[in-house]
């Protein structure tokens, strides 16, 4: 499997939704961001415009997915740091950073199935495999990474899980909504840097 390319980059989840609040998996269905979903994006935005002090520039472009809960959260973000710390960053939309497809999955709870998917490469009918999931978010960050500056990417919690596998870190963890964090590769190992 590809590695992730040892370089610092940042990654948010989106904020919110209401499918997120009752437990439902999204995959690639185009779920809006709820009232609490924007307050955590432009919380997220709030707490990531203080690191833009003294001329530092923690990252310098913003690369979201195409879907309205990772866009929406990634324009909001943008905009505080705007606000609040007068810098104007690039955002772009990638493609490749939306969320798996979870097939005939899509609209129900999370349940034992999703377990199977990541640890048993269990196929899901008409969705995505893990590995390939993988392949993909491992690739497409490493085409941004390759470029010059430091990226934040907005996207999805499946999609990160992909990242955790081409960073040999333990693959099943769930990433909290609008919590930036911080990866850097440093002593042989990846870590990982929260700013709450």
């Amino acid at each position: 499997m590809t590695q992730i390319i040892p370089k610092p980059y940042w990654y948010l989840r989106h904020g919110e939704t209401d499918w997120n609040a009752r437990g439902l998996a999204q995959g690639r269905t185009d779920i809006p961001l709820n009232e609490t979903g924007i307050a955590q994006a432009v919380r997220a935005g709030q707490t990531l415009a203080a690191l833009f002090q003294n001329n530092e520039r923690p990252f310098s472009r913003i690369v979201s997915s195409p879907l309205s809960r990772a866009f929406v959260t990634a324009t909001h973000v943008r905009d505080e740091i705007n606000r609040l710390a007068g810098v104007s960053l690039p955002l772009q939309i990638e493609e490749d950073l939306s969320e798996v497809s979870f097939g005939i999955h899509e609209g129900t709870p999370m349940g034992n199935w999703y377990h199977d998917w990541i640890e048993a490469g269990t196929l899901l009918e008409n969705g995505e495999s893990f590995e390939t999931l993988t392949h993909r978010a491992i690739t497409t960050v490493n085409a941004s990474l390759a470029c010059e500056g430091t990226p934040l990417f907005v996207a999805h919690g499946a999609l990160f899980r992909g990242l955790r596998a081409g960073m040999n870190l333990s693959v099943n963890e769930r990433l909290a909504n609008a919590l930036p964090i911080r990866l850097e590769f440093k002593d042989r190992n990846w870590r990982i840097d929260c700013k709450i």
